[in-house]
Parts: C-alpha cells; structure tokens; sequence
C-alpha cells in the first residue's frame, strides 16, 4: 500500500474501533449492574439486544433514505458517532433499571448504522484489488472494538461508571479525527434498497442458502459475545478467586478480541481455498465449542480459556464470507437490497437468542444456555454444504468454492 492509503485506512480503522466500543460498553459492566442494581435477566439481555434491534432501524431506515449517498461520509461518521456516544454517556444520569437506558441502547445501536457500514464505504475508496482483505480488516476493527469495553473494565478504576464513560470519550475523540482523514477517491453510490426485489432474491436458491449460512453464523455470534464474560465472571467466582471481574474482564477481552486474527485469516485463506470451505470449517469448529465451553465451569482454568479462545476466532472466521458470497451471488443491480435484507433478519435472529440464552441458564445452567447457540452453526454448515454442490457455486470467490 502507497504510503497515503496506509495512514488513511489506518486511521479509519483506529477510529472505527475506538466507536465501536460504544456497542458492547453496556454488556461489558453487567456483573457490576447485577451486582449494584439486582438487574434481572431480561433487562440484562437488552442491554445488547437494544443496539442490535438499533442497527438494524438504523440500517434500513438509511437504506430505504440513501442516506449513505446523500451525506458526505466522514460528516456522516462523525455525526452518528457523536450522537452514540452521547447516548451512551448519558446512562450515567438515568436509572440503569428502568426503560430510559434500553432506549439510550437502541439510539446508540440506530447510531452504529452511520458508523459501521460507512467506515466500510470510506475504506472502499481506497481498494485497489484488495476489498477482502480491507473488509477483513474492518470487520477485525469491529471485533476488538466490541472487546475493548472489556478492557476499560480493567485499564480504569473498576467501577461501571468509569467504563460507560471511557467508551464515550474514545468515541468523541474518533468523530473529530474521522474529520481530518482522506478518502481515495469519491465514494461510489451504495446500491439502493428496493423492497420490490425481496421475492427475486429469495427465489435465487444458492443466494437464498448463502442467507441462511449468515442466519446460522448470527444466531450463535452475538449470543457468545454478549454472554462470554457474564458465563466466566460465574466460574471465576466459584473458584473463589482473588478479583474474579478483572480476570473475567481480562479474559473476555482476549476471548472476544482474539477473533480480530480470526476474520483476517478467514478472508485470507477463502480467497485462496474457497468461502463455502472456510464457513464450513469456522461453523464446525465455533459449534464444537458451544457444546463443550458451558460444561468447563468446573474444568482446570487453562482448558476453558483455551476452549473459549478458539471459540472467539472461529465464532467471527467466517462473519466477512457470508457477506462476500451474497455480493458475488446476487445480481449487481440486487446487492444492496440482498446485503440489507441478509443483515436485518440476521440481526433479528440473533435478538432471539440473545434473549433465550439467560432463560435456559437457568433452567439448565450454562452447559444447555450455550450448547442452544451451537443449533446456528450446524444449520449454517448444512446450508453451505448445499450451496458448495450447486452449479453457481462457481462463482465464489473466482472459481474457488
């Protein structure tokens, strides 16, 4: 990369993760706010579900607008960021345990769809043959910027309020410096959303299994990562160990954050020996975890961390393919409607699971809560074994199924 578009995608990617924060800030104090606040599992499981059920208003709401195409990208990045992190800092001054923070969630999540999908917008202009690899790197940016809340539990006073607080001034700061970044050229108009092509994509079977893949992928994703750290703060108090939030804190950073490598190396290796082979592996691998990580509560804490570190790349190996495989299958003139259709029910599903993960927990403990999550990545695999045997599999990644 010339030396320009180095600096500029870095520091779009920096400032991409440094907003990106915002979406898990909430999740990553919820030991604190059960213990402080008695919040029960409902309110618990909307502190995430909020943002997701935000995004997708938010995406489709500027999809349906062209919004993306009507606002100067980095004005429009740093407007949502602004606004995000401004809902998010004022959780600080609400009842935690009422309904006014769930809605400060969902604005911060209608906010992340001016940010996440525009970073990659921003990024794409300096693409130069090397979208999988970019997009990779984006979607690594959202991985350990869902992480880093994590983190702040620990790197500031371990106090909730500190968190809440340290996310929203790394956003500040990321919106002014998202101001002074070039672009490589002018961004190309997002393809629109059309709800009149819905029923042609949905009768384009290999597009419609490459949908259901993603479907699979999103139902155990952000299940895992909203309850990861919840799961090993549990087992670390068990064990009655000395300070079991930090060491839950640290470890779920490294758990959720180590997927960075994970999308990098899935991008990598699909372009090279196929997206139907990497997702079917990543799938294989996430949902062997599933099933195995909430019985080593009990276990020696070297083999649940390590169970859970390989649950964290392959959960998020695979996240970038599904998306590429839509764009690669689709008709041109349909991407924009095919990615917006595939993202919302997505996000949508994984609401659902998000939401069932706490109820089954107690009824059967961690064991059953995330052995449930493993349900997404056998149907996912299903999905694109089927998609690997059909004829327009061929088109995947230049012949590469």
């Amino acid at each position: 990369m010339r030396t320009g578009k180095v600096f500029a995608v870095s520091m779009i990617t920096v400032c991409q993760l440094m907003a990106l924060a915002l979406w898990f800030s909430a999740t990553a104090v919820l030991p604190q706010l059960r213990s402080e606040f008695g919040i029960g599992a409902l309110q618990s499981s909307l502190f995430t579900s909020a943002v997701l059920l935000g995004f997708v208003l938010g995406t489709v709401t500027s999809a349906i607008l062209g919004l993306a195409d009507r606002i100067e990208p980095r004005r429009f990045w740093a407007a949502s960021a602004m606004i995000a992190a401004t809902a998010n800092i004022l959780i600080l001054v609400v009842p935690v345990d009422g309904i006014v923070v769930i809605l400060l969630r969902l604005i911060t999540g209608v906010c992340m769809a001016g940010i996440y999908p525009i970073g990659m917008k921003m990024v794409a202009t300096w693409s130069r043959g090397d979208t999988g690899f970019l997009v990779g790197l984006l979607v690594g940016a959202l991985t350990i910027g869902s992480a880093m809340p994590h983190l702040f539990a620990v790197a500031v006073p371990l106090d909730w309020r500190y968190v809440i607080m340290t996310a929203s001034v790394t956003a500040y700061i990321a919106a002014i410096a998202i101001l002074f970044v070039h672009l490589g050229g002018t961004p190309g108009r997002s393809p629109r959303f059309d709800p009149k092509m819905v029923g042609k994509i949905w009768s384009n079977k290999p597009l419609r299994h490459a949908c259901y893949g993603y479907f699979g992928h999103m139902w155990e994703l952000y299940a895992m990562w909203g309850w990861i750290g919840l799961f090993l703060y549990g087992a670390f108090s068990d064990r009655v160990m000395d300070n079991p939030g930090v060491w839950s804190a640290l470890s779920t950073f490294a758990i959720v954050g180590i997927g960075a490598f994970g999308s990098l190396a899935g991008g990598y290796y699909a372009d090279r020996i196929g997206r139907t082979t990497v997702t079917i592996a990543a799938m294989i691998v996430s949902g062997a975890c599933a099933i195995v990580a909430g019985g080593l509560s009990d276990a020696p804490i070297i083999l649940l961390i390590v169970v859970c570190i390989v649950w964290g790349i392959s959960v998020i190996a695979d996240s970038a393919q599904f998306s590429s495989c839509v764009i690669e299958l689709a008709d041109p003139h349909q991407v924009g409607t095919a990615l917006t259709l595939q993202n919302a029910i997505g996000f949508l599903i994984a609401l659902v699971s998000i939401h069932l993960v706490p109820v089954i927990a107690d009824q059967t403990g961690w064991w059953g809560a995330f052995a449930m999550l493993a349900v997404g990545p056998v149907l996912g695999t299903i999905a694109m074994v089927r998609l690997r045997m059909m004829p327009e599999a061929i088109q995947l990644a230049g012949g590469k199924k």
